[in-house]
């Protein structure tokens, strides 16, 4: 298995897991749950965005550059809509 491959599972895992946080922390039921889920969510924030920084140097992680019309009009539509 190649590094980006490997990088690639890796990011998606920590994507998972920083999602499952997230939930710990808005369900937890006391102050010191609440804290540890969200210590654990910054921690593997941080993770996640060094996997991410190193895979985009690396050239493996691509993102496109939008328009900003598209944004503007994205904003708009979302705006209206609350």
């Amino acid at each position: 298995m190649e590094d980006r491959d490997l990088m690639e599972k890796e990011l998606l895992v920590i994507k998972g897991v920083c999602d499952l946080y997230l939930h710990g922390t808005i369900e937890s039921s006391t102050a010191e749950v609440h804290s540890a889920f969200k210590d654990a969510l910054n921690t593997s924030l941080d993770i996640q965005n060094k996997l991410y920084n190193l895979m985009a140097e690396k050239g493996w992680y691509k993102t496109d550059v939008v328009e900003q019309t598209k944004l503007d009009q994205a904003k708009q539509k979302n705006s209206t809509g609350c």
